[in-house]
């Protein structure tokens, strides 16, 4: 007996959810994304030809895909592609999936620019480019400059911003290490740096994002601490400094950024009233 669209949704859902602790529903809508995306084909016809035969020539991509999938590999590296901002963002391993809750950071970021006024940002830590570029194609007046570490990760960036048409200057090397000798001064400085803590458990469920992009020291703030100290020397006077961070480290995030002179300072929720983004300006 063939497979359908059908049978394969209701047999691989609800394994996805077993092995993965998923809901119903999700697992269903993981399964419909990677047979289209294996297939070639929308939504709408898979659910035309739910009951259609499938030739199992045409599964093999299916079945590899959803074989990774079950082993914990983010749906995004397998399509190659997250949404974020309402653009498409190629990713790959040596970049994190774009998070929904780090939209907050543009969100933010776009309300402290001087409307109808260019400024100069900067975004830390850019990895596959999504704020820095959103950031660009929101406010083409903006110069953007953009910073990583990860030449492998860079180069994701940069292929971004040339598909979706941004311009932005990109630099490789750690935090503000990696600004040529002369740059100016930034009006705002954007980061989404690491901040797990490096024992933290919950980082064996990221095991297949870049470790180097996740973990940042004992209590996960080791990053933030250099990102925060470094910023007053790189900050026009009035500039703003803000950047993301974990559910529980919004108290100390403020004592960092008023410990180093910044005023102004407060946490801001996420859409699920998380507090996920700390600012402050000098």
């Amino acid at each position: 007996m063939m497979d359908t669209p059908q049978s394969l949704l209701s047999r691989d859902a609800a394994r996805l959810s077993r092995v993965l602790e998923l809901d119903k529903t999700e697992a269903r809508l993981e399964i419909r994304v990677l047979l289209g995306h294996a297939l070639g084909v929308t939504r709408a016809w898979l659910i035309a030809h739910e009951h259609d035969d499938l030739p199992a020539a045409l599964l093999e991509k299916y079945q590899a895909l959803l074989a990774r999938r079950l082993a914990g590999e983010p749906v995004a590296y397998l399509l190659g592609e997250k949404e974020f901002f309402g653009r498409s963002f190629h990713v790959t391993p040596d970049v994190l999936v774009p998070r929904p809750e780090t939209e907050l950071l543009v969100e933010l970021a776009l309300a402290k620019l001087p409307a109808g006024k260019p400024a100069r940002i900067l975004d830390l830590g850019t990895g596959s480019g999504c704020i820095a570029i959103s950031l660009a194609l929101e406010r083409p007046d903006c110069g953007i400059t953009a910073v990583e570490q990860s030449a492998a990760a860079l180069a994701v960036a940069r292929q971004n911003a040339v598909h979706l048409g941004a311009k932005l200057g990109f630099y490789q090397g750690n935090w503000y290490g990696a600004l040529p000798v002369g740059t100016e001064k930034f009006d705002l400085i954007v980061s989404n740096p690491p901040y797990v803590a490096e024992n933290d458990p919950h980082l064996a469920a990221l095991a297949h994002e870049p470790a180097r992009a996740l973990a940042s020291g004992p209590d996960g703030l080791a990053d933030i601490r250099l990102i925060v100290q470094g910023a007053p020397a790189w900050l026009k006077p009035g500039g703003w400094l803000m950047f993301e961070h974990g559910w529980d480290q919004g108290e100390a995030c403020r004592e960092i950024l008023q410990a180093a002179g910044f005023a102004g300072v407060e946490t801001r929720a996420d859409l699920a009233g998380i507090g996920r983004v700390t600012l402050g300006h000098i």
